[in-house]
């Protein structure tokens, strides 16, 4: 009887340790092959901001990791793309947070010519409500296209807000908080830009994260 639960230990016990080896190996491969869509898609949001003849050094190539909670909403590192022709920065796309979202943060990238117009918004990633919150999402609207074109005029600048709060941009019906949180972000995004221009192109290089 003994000998037998033993038996039975063992055989449970390599069943398990086997289990949990492909639950492990399958995890990473799912891991690598997450990351890689999730790098396709970037480089993809990327080139609808950044058009590709405006740089002639590969982007991953001049990645660079910022930091600044007050600005970027969060304490993590976010990255900062520079485009580079000829030698020269003459663009850049910003990944920043609204910490504030109905549902929590809304990772968003915004592209900027060197002089600070913006060229293009899009988000990269959220939680808000299907219907109401995700009109941030260009296959759902072109709300982010507003965005095209204004440059900064001063740290508060009202016009990049609600138009609730006096500024130009559309609220969503029954959903307000989401797009006040997405300009703030956006008008926060600028005033770094704005401020640190210079040095983000010295910031530390993206490496393996880019």
């Amino acid at each position: 009887m003994l000998a037998s639960m033993k038996r039975n230990g063992l055989v449970l016990a390599l069943f398990g340790m086997a289990a949990t080896a492909v639950v492990a190996v399958t995890h990473q491969l799912t891991k690598e092959r997450i990351y890689q869509q999730q790098q396709q898609e970037l480089l993809k949001t990327l080139h609808q901001i950044l058009p590709n003849d405006s740089y002639d050094l590969p982007l991953h190539e001049s990645c660079h990791l910022v930091t600044n909670e007050q600005y970027l909403g969060t304490t993590k590192p976010q990255r900062a793309f520079v485009a580079i022709k000829e030698g020269l920065p003459v663009a850049m796309a910003l990944e920043t947070t609204a910490p504030d979202g109905y549902n929590g943060d809304i990772n968003l990238i915004i592209g900027v010519s060197w002089d600070e117009e913006i060229l293009g918004v899009r988000t990269l990633s959220h939680k808000e409500t299907p219907g109401l919150g995700d009109s941030i999402e260009t296959r759902k609207s072109d709300w982010v296209l507003s965005f095209n074109g204004y440059i900064l005029i001063d740290e508060d600048d009202k016009r990049i807000g609600v138009k609730k709060d006096g500024g130009d941009f559309d609220q969503f019906t029954g959903a307000t908080i989401t797009p006040r949180a997405y300009t703030k972000a956006v008008r926060n995004g600028l005033n770094y830009i704005k401020r640190f221009k210079r040095e983000i192109t010295t910031a530390p290089q993206c490496g393996d994260k880019s």
